[in-house]
Parts: structure tokens; sequence; C-alpha cells
């Protein structure tokens, strides 16, 4: 009877960190949009849409959300930072660089955020975990990843707005978390969190969003961004959360790095020298140790 449930959840949260693969490459189809507007459209546009899939549920539970309401706005801040981050680091560092930092921080930063506030005990596991990661990720720092034709010259900016989109990723997730162990619903808080930061996105939309319209491509690239990954991934992965243990789901989301690089390197021409290809491995290895219990309690 619990088979089909978890094999669908299973399914779902593949599915969602396929689409989530895709958002670096999909950009690079739009280069004369800014990363800020791809950002703000994609979490901002996204966002409002996820709110209003949740609108009936975050009524009734609205006294709850007001009087946790420093949950979030917090959230909902790093929300609004997060695409900012991710995608500016994108652009100055190449597609697979900046998904493999940010998706390769936010575990670690997300376990110093819960020891910080004493949810989470320290482990042997753990510690190897951050040191396999932080290792992976100094050796992506300094391989050499240019080619022929594409040259980043901002990498170590890139590089550390990928380690910023890791740390809100971590901090917007956390807050989310918070909330429903507030009793919240998840679909009500995770609802009202990003469909805050999706206000907050909304400035820069209307400010920057001329070039949308410039090309059939950049609005399509924009459409897909907003609806594709952002709406439907994050459908994908509630409903794989609401059948699945959330650490096989963490693990299984391993995959959105991989598909990245892969898109990156067959679509968009980058290429990676064997310093960064073991940079890559060892930051999987990391996410592996740390999401992964290696034995039961």
């Amino acid at each position: 009877m619990q088979l089909l449930p978890r094999t669908l959840g299973i399914l779902a949260v593949i599915l969602a960190s396929v689409l989530w693969g895709t958002t670096g490459t999909a950009a690079t189809f739009a280069p004369s949009l800014s990363p800020l507007l791809v950002g703000a459209v994609a979490m901002g546009i996204g966002g409002l849409l996820q709110c209003l899939l949740a609108l009936t549920q975050i009524v009734k539970q609205r006294q709850l959300l007001i009087k946790y309401r420093s949950f979030l706005i917090l959230g909902a801040v790093a929300v609004a930072i997060y695409p900012l981050a991710f995608y500016t680091s994108m652009r100055w560092a190449g597609v697979t660089i900046g998904t493999v930092v940010s998706i390769g921080s936010a575990p670690i930063l997300s376990v110093i955020i819960e020891y910080v506030n004493h949810d989470f005990r320290l482990t042997k596991q753990w510690l190897i975990g951050a040191i396999l990661g932080i290792v992976g990720m100094l050796l992506l720092a300094f391989a050499d990843n240019n080619t022929e034709t594409i040259v980043y010259e901002h990498l170590s900016m890139g590089i550390l707005l990928g380690l910023i989109a890791g740390l809100t990723y971590a901090v917007y997730s956390w807050c989310a978390r918070q909330l429903m162990l507030k009793g919240i619903a998840t679909k009500s808080a995770m609802g009202a969190t990003f469909g805050c930061g999706g206000l907050l996105l909304m400035p820069i939309v209307i400010l920057m969003g001329a070039p949308l319209f410039e090309s059939v491509t950049n609005l399509t690239v924009g459409v897909y961004m907003a609806a594709i990954p952002m709406l439907l991934g994050y459908l994908c992965y509630g409903f794989g959360l609401a059948n699945i243990p959330a650490s096989t789901a963490t693990t299984i989301t391993l995959l959105e790095p991989v598909i990245a690089t892969i898109l990156a390197i067959f679509i968009v021409g980058e290429s990676l020298s064997f310093i960064g290809w073991l940079g890559i491995l060892l930051i999987l290895i990391c996410l592996i140790f740390i999401t992964v219990p290696l034995k039961r309690h």
C-alpha cells in the first residue's frame, strides 16, 4: 500500500531536481537580460503564483503567520536575495561553478544555522563531509575553467555570490521549517514565505523588466523560469516531501548540480579541468556525507 505513494514521491523529487538543474542553462539563452532581472522574474513571479495557489490556507492561518512573523519576514528577505545572488553567480562564474557552489554550500550552512540555534548535534560524519565540501569549493575556485570562447573574469566574485546564495537558501529553508514546527501547514508556510519574497522582488521586475519584451526569446525564458523550475519544481518537491522522508528528498536533489553541469557542458559549451571535476566530486561526496545517515541511532 505504501509502495505507490513512495515511488511517486521519489519520482516527483527527481523531476523537481531536473527542472531546477535547467535554470542556469535556460538563462544563457537570454544573455541580454540582467541576471538580477532573471532572478527577480523567476523567484518573484513564481513566488507570487505559489502564494496564489495557497491563498485560501494562508488566510485561514493568518493569525499564526502574524504571531510568528519574525520567521516569515526573515525567510522572505532570504527568498528575495537568493535568486539575485544565484543567477549573478552563474553569469560571473559559469553555470557549472555557480550551481555547484550554491547547492554545495547550502547544506553545510543549514547545519551551521541549526547548530547555532541548538537544533543540531555536531558529528564526526558531518565534520568529514564539511571538510570535503570546503576543499571541493577551493579546488573549484582555483580550477582553470576557461574555454577558448568563454572566459569568466569575475570568477572569485561569482563564487562569493554562490556562497551568499547558499546561505540565503539555508536561511529561508530554516525559516519555513520553523513556521511548520509552529503548527502552520506546509503549503501555507511555503506560500506565504515565497509570496512575501516575491513582493520584495517586484520593484526590480518593474524597473528592469522592459528587456523582457524586446524579443520572443527573452519573454519565453522569463515565462519558463517562473512557471516551470520555480512553480512546477517546488510543487513537485512539496508533493515528494509529503510522501518520502526529508533526508531522502534532500539526497535526491543532488541531481540538480549534476544536471546543471551536463547541460552547461553539452549546450552552453563550458569546460572544466580535472581539478574542477575533482572539486565537483568532493562537493557531491560532501552532500552525501551530511544528508545520508551512515548508521541509525
